[in-house]
């Protein structure tokens, strides 16, 4: 896609030669009230225009969208509302709010040319980003999709703060939410193009373009080093596995963090084969190794004094002659064995490889996010990570996503279940024997090859991380992007406090 141009506006809202202004509505007992940055438009109606709105069945609640149309009144053609939902009882609006309001508005005028969004006056990172993916449109398969995306959003200003300051916000959100599409691009794109070698391309490129350090080992290279659970994963694959480390050193930097995301560029579950409804999503499967190549890209955008290092390993789980089988015992990059119950458990054997090859780096935090388990959304639904790992800091990852809108809620890993990834054969098993706390058992199984004293967090984005029913907000049908903005902040959070 083409994210559209955006800038700070310099006409008055009023006077905007523009196809559309975008206002707030919020929700209250009596209809829709308008929010702040709506006042010039509605001197333009005569203070009217929250009694239009009504008529035309507005209530202000999230999502919801009405046109009006302006009659001369304005030089816009039409006003948009956007609902924000209800306010807080002090009556502030938070930033998601913001952003879910955006997005549900570009994504109302997806082929207009040129709009001005008022939101920003409440929130200008939150309106910026919203803006940019709720226009997102993953068009590179279809034969008619020319002229179907909006063009260009004049943003206006808040009323405190500098230009610059305003400046500096709308370059950063932009740039995040840039690096949130990229993410998106990369889970849409269909398994016969995004195979481990076209995947670690793709990546190699982004790398390069912002100016960073990439090595790329290939089946010869992981198998002389002894990546036992990358190369077991992908030996049932005409495509080949890989494994991509992406390093940005930035000035002065104050920090190491390592970043691990799952690969699966496709998931049919390997021997242990998965039923075939809906297998087409198992497309998505590399959710997490798009949103750390994407992280690591943006943190050298936004120049974080931090050492940030992505490894990512890619691989296609399918059934073949040369497949591995449950029964198998895998020898892990660094020396541990793992006995194979079942070959759909595959992240965790790819994921352990790349977390022991991370730690060699001796980073401060280790970050790994992965599409894991099938209980992350049974347990918390599809919009809700579950995180885990060292507690202190497994709590402050899961505080920063559900401030940045993404979600997260901290899970335990409780001792009891150790017990049960014991294995007769190795030193564990891929997995337990019974159905309970898959999600917790998946995030034990990892703790196994983390360094003791590393502060460490698994993010399970299996639900949030694609979108199987219909759009909503900012989020379109398909990959969210999701955890790029956790990432991020997560990233941010540590330059500036350590």
């Amino acid at each position: 896609m083409t994210a559209p141009k955006l800038a700070l506006a310099t006409t008055p809202v009023a006077q905007a030669p523009v196809d559309a202004i975008v206002v707030g509505t919020v929700q209250n007992g009596s209809g829709a009230a308008l929010a702040a940055g709506a006042e010039a438009v509605d001197e333009a109606f005569e203070g009217n225009l929250a009694e239009v709105l009504a008529a035309l069945g507005a209530t202000g609640k999230a999502d919801e969208v009405v046109k009006v149309p302006t009659l001369g009144k304005l030089k816009a053609r039409l006003v948009v509302a956007a609902g924000l939902g209800k306010q807080a009882e002090d009556g502030s609006i938070t930033p998601e709010q913001v952003r879910r309001a955006s997005g549900a508005a570009a994504r109302a005028l997806g082929s207009s040319k040129h709009v001005v969004n008022t939101l920003s006056t409440v929130d200008l990172q939150a309106a910026v980003e919203g803006t940019v993916l709720g226009a997102y449109a993953f068009s590179t398969y279809k034969s008619d999709a020319a002229g179907a995306e909006l063009a260009k959003v004049d943003l206006a200003a808040p009323a405190e703060g500098s230009t610059k300051e305003h400046r500096a916000t709308l370059k950063a959100a932009t740039a995040i939410a840039e690096a949130v599409t990229t993410a998106r691009d990369l889970v849409n794109t269909p398994p016969n193009d995004l195979y481990p070698a076209s995947f670690a391309e793709r990546a190699t490129a982004l790398a390069k373009e912002a100016g960073l350090e990439v090595e790329v080992l290939d089946e010869k290279a992981l198998r002389k080093a002894g990546f036992g659970g990358i190369l077991g994963v992908g030996g049932g694959s005409a495509r080949q596995p890989r494994l991509v480390r992406i390093t940005y050193k930035g000035a002065k930097a104050r920090k190491r963090v390592a970043l691990v995301g799952k690969g699966i560029t496709f998931d049919t579950g390997g021997i242990s084969i998965k039923p075939a409804p809906n297998m087409e999503v198992m497309s998505s499967d590399m959710g997490g190794a798009a949103a750390v190549i994407a992280a690591v890209v943006l943190a050298a955008k936004l120049k974080y004094p931090l050492h940030v290092t992505a490894t990512v390993p890619m691989a296609e789980n399918m059934p073949s002659g040369d497949a591995y089988r449950p029964g198998d015992v895998l020898t892990m990059y660094g020396g541990k064995t793992v006995e194979v119950l079942n070959t759909d458990a595959e992240g965790r054997l790819i994921l352990s490889d790349a977390i022991v090859r991370a730690a060699e780096d001796a980073p401060d935090y280790l970050i790994e996010t992965s599409t894991l388990t099938g209980a992350q959304p049974i347990a918390l639904g599809n919009r809700t990570a579950g995180v885990m790992g060292s507690d202190e800091f497994r709590d402050r990852v899961a505080e920063i996503a559900r401030a940045t809108g993404e979600g997260g809620w901290a899970m335990p890993l409780p001792e009891e279940l150790r017990a049960d990834l014991d294995s007769r054969l190795a030193d564990l098993a891929n997995v337990t024997g019974h159905r309970w706390g898959g999600m917790l058992a998946a995030g034990i199984f990892l703790r196994e090859f983390v360094p003791a004293g590393l502060p460490w967090a698994h993010i399970d984005i299996a639900g949030p991380s694609y979108n199987v029913g219909g759009p909503y907000g900012y989020t379109h049908k398909g990959g969210t992007g999701v955890p790029v903005r956790t990432i991020a902040a997560v990233l941010a959070d540590i330059a500036e406090n350590g």
